[in-house]
């Protein structure tokens, strides 16, 4: 009985002293780098019954394609999957063949044709080496999964992209380099993209750099989580499933049990 006592207390100690390492391990990296706080959004699909705005997620597209997409590919995005954010299917046929890509023929030569809706988004390098070739050596990174891949990654990149200011006087900024307070060490490779106007929406919204940053976030969000509203929705049902069979259970366990309450008083 003795030794079952002393290999229990054992057994505490290990899981304290692990406990506190890992405490002091997190708090002193924490401590070791200056931790960014972004700017916290309201986004409509933020909370556990968050949806995405249709609207803010068409101009999102906009933007990508009239400004991002010259650098940042969307490689795991078809573009018949822009009918889940209310395109119709000749809208989708048509932005689809804009663009071009490589295939074989049945002489197994390559050829060039029109992208269709089944094809992923082109990507605006044909390889890696040719993106840092165009970009000093920098790898513009694909944006299909970039606010899951981030921590808390819609107000990452919003604060990202409006986060280019004059850097401090102190402060050198190299040839090729600019300066964005919400990044990493400030110094980033990619120059401010978004400026007053730089799009002209269709359905006549103001395209400031803040609104531009809002939409193509919420755009980007979508395409990090398609299934996001789908996900949400079967979590509250099976929310609402399990309060409803503890109900049941609980006034079963009532009825089944109180005749035997009953016996013993």
């Amino acid at each position: 009985m003795f030794l079952k006592s002393i290999k229990k207390v054992k057994v505490c100690l290990i899981y304290i002293s692990t406990f506190i390492s890992v405490f002091l391990i997190t708090n002193f990296s924490f401590a070791a780098g200056d931790k960014i706080s972004y700017p916290q959004k309201e986004w409509t699909f933020s909370g556990i019954t968050g949806t995405f705005d249709r609207a803010s997620q068409q101009r999102g597209l906009q933007v990508y394609k009239e400004v991002c997409s010259g650098c940042h590919g969307l490689r795991l995005l078809a573009y018949r999957n822009l009918k889940a954010i209310g395109y119709n299917d000749n809208e989708i046929k048509a932005f689809a063949a804009e663009n071009t890509v490589n295939t074989i023929d049945d002489e197994g030569e390559v050829i060039e044709r029109a992208a269709r809706p089944s094809d992923k988004f082109v990507s605006p390098y044909p390889n890696q080496q040719s993106a840092r070739a165009a970009n000093g050596g920098a790898y513009p990174p694909d944006l299909s999964l970039i606010v899951k891949a981030r921590s808390d990654g819609a107000n990452y990149l919003h604060a990202l992209l409006t986060g280019y200011v004059d850097a401090p006087s102190e402060k050198k900024v190299p040839d090729g380099m600019y300066y964005n307070k919400y990044y990493s060490g400030n110094l980033i490779g990619m120059p401010q993209p978004l400026y007053e106007d730089g799009v002209t929406y269709a359905d006549g919204t103001k395209a400031t750099p803040e609104q531009m940053a809002k939409d193509v976030t919420a755009f980007l969000a979508w395409a990090s989580e398609p299934e996001l509203e789908e996900r949400k929705q079967t979590g509250i049902a099976v929310i609402l499933f399990l309060l409803v069979l503890t109900l049941l259970s609980y006034f079963a366990m009532k009825k089944i049990w109180a005749p035997i309450k009953n016996r013993q008083v």
